[in-house]
């Protein structure tokens, strides 16, 4: 009886539960491909979020840079981000010759 029992539910399993297990999923991926009302929200309240973050980081921004004279204000914006690095970086490189070129004058003397 089992020589038969076994056969018959493997290949149940293999004709049925398989290709009902698949398609199963791929309607549920196909029902979730698109985004729904509450994630539409979400993403609504995250955009209005970020803009006000956004516009309270430039007002501290401002207010230190009115404070702090050698403050620079827009280094947090992408597009100032690259120019703002490469300059720090020249002018750190322009501080280090000085300060070899000072220290190896006081050897020097």
């Amino acid at each position: 009886m089992e020589e038969i029992v076994i056969p018959i539910a493997v290949c149940a399993m293999l004709f049925l539960g398989l290709p009902w297990l698949v398609f199963h999923y791929i309607t549920q991926w196909k029902r979730s491909r698109s985004l729904s009302v509450e994630d539409e929200n979400l993403m609504d309240e995250l955009y209005d979020l970020a803009r006000r973050l956004t516009d309270r980081v430039e007002t501290v921004e401002r207010i230190v840079a009115a404070d702090n004279p050698g403050f620079r204000p827009g280094l947090s914006r992408p597009e100032n981000t690259y120019a703002a690095l490469a300059e720090d970086r020249d002018r750190t490189d322009e501080l280090a010759e000085r300060r070899d070129g000072s220290r190896r004058s006081r050897f020097d003397r």
